[in-house]
């Protein structure tokens, strides 16, 4: 039986894994962290009785108290969280959203064998660091993301040889503008941003891949994941989500991982690896997995992607403050403070704004991430 932590179990990926791990035996659930919604996290934890739980603040832990039948170790605010990843574990999910798990991350590498990670944003700001914690730890870093998680089954095709790949290919949904008319995009709400066509995830990821932000984010993730050149990453539009990444071999093979779209496969396989156990999801007949396509990105519609590997090429101060700049921008989106237009204007003001400073450790990142974020948006 393997131990399992969740961080961040009232989100889109944590309430998919425990999905799974309601169907796929072999898992028992140590603990659960939840931000804002305590009455999912108590029926969560009511339902698996985990002996610790993590909260944000003592306000939650009261209300969170209220409602559960059995009596855990509660766990309260930043501090809290680091607590629950100490815990005797055999796997962690990291399934916060943001750089608030980068501080969790940083705890738990010495500490957990298995790290099944759904964050973008920790690599993006500190890939070089993270990669390096992971190699001088022997940790087990396995990504969830279904384009990571693809490519990560592809490279194990050819035993993570890099004399054996060409490049390897990221798709893109398009998210809910592909095709659209970019003149109309002054227009946009956040209400048809959140309208993703494929996939059901949280508000700030759905609105990444509406600026393709995601999919530049993902190609910095992989570039650190699997130690690949940027020019040996590439990106195609592929709307029906079905091929979720390809790697081409140097005599001219082309793998691909293909599938429904469905995040509970590659949170099964994150949670199992190195095996691989039967699930009770059904995957779709090849007759429906039928007629794919794959198309340029419009890079002038979509800057974000662009901006995204430059800063990821540029490395230091670039990715970390590109990657919290955008996280204020979406927020100011979602709160309608800004037009979906001014999302890439915001974060191109921040890295004019910030672009002398330096990083060097973890310390230097956190600090300035939260720096970035503290700072008025310049008119």
């Amino acid at each position: 039986m393997k131990t399992l932590v969740i961080l961040g179990s009232t989100g889109s990926i944590g309430t998919q894994a425990l999905d799974v791990i309601r169907h796929v035996p072999g898992v028992e659930l140590t603990g659960l962290s939840g931000f804002s919604n305590m009455a999912l996290l108590a029926e969560q934890a009511n339902e698996f009785t985990p002996p610790y739980l993590a909260v944000p603040s003592d306000e939650k832990r009261t209300e969170l108290m209220g409602m559960l039948h059995y009596s855990p170790t509660v766990f309260v605010g930043d501090d809290g969280l680091i607590e629950l990843v100490t815990v005797p574990m055999a796997i962690l999910l990291v399934a916060i959203v943001g750089t608030a798990a980068l501080s969790p991350m940083v705890e738990a590498i010495p500490r957990v064998p298995h790290i099944a990670i759904a964050n973008k944003e920790v690599l993006v700001a500190a890939g070089g660091i993270i990669m390096e914690m992971v190699k001088e730890h022997g940790t087990t870093l396995i990504p969830v993301d279904s384009e990571h998680s693809a490519l990560f089954q592809c490279l194990e095709a050819v035993q993570f040889n890099p004399n054996a790949i060409k490049h390897v290919t990221l798709t893109a949904s398009g998210g809910p503008f592909f095709g659209r008319d970019a003149s109309t995009f002054s227009s946009i709400t956040p209400k048809d941003a959140l309208k993703h066509p494929n996939w059901d995830m949280g508000a700030k990821i759905s609105i990444d891949s509406a600026t393709m932000m995601n999919k530049g984010l993902e190609v910095i993730e992989a570039h650190h994941l699997f130690g690949l050149d940027f020019d040996d990453i590439h990106v195609v539009v592929h709307p029906k989500s079905i091929v979720h990444a390809l790697l081409e071999t140097v005599d001219g093979a082309i793998l691909a991982h293909m599938g429904r779209p469905d995040m509970r496969y590659p949170i099964q396989y994150a949670l199992t690896y190195p095996d691989r156990v039967p699930t009770p999801f059904k995957q779709a007949p090849l007759t429906q997995l039928s007629d794919l396509a794959f198309f340029e990105p419009n890079r002038t519609a979509f800057p974000l992607l662009d901006l995204a590997i430059e800063c990821g090429k540029k490395g230091g101060v670039y990715p970390v403050v590109f990657n919290a700049a955008n996280e204020v921008a979406v927020q100011q989106f979602l709160m309608e403070n800004c037009s979906f237009l001014d999302i890439h204007a915001i974060i191109v003001r921040f890295l004019n704004q910030f672009s002398n400073r330096h990083v060097h450790t973890i310390d230097d990142i956190i600090a300035l991430d939260q720096e970035v974020k503290m700072t008025p948006m310049l008119s």
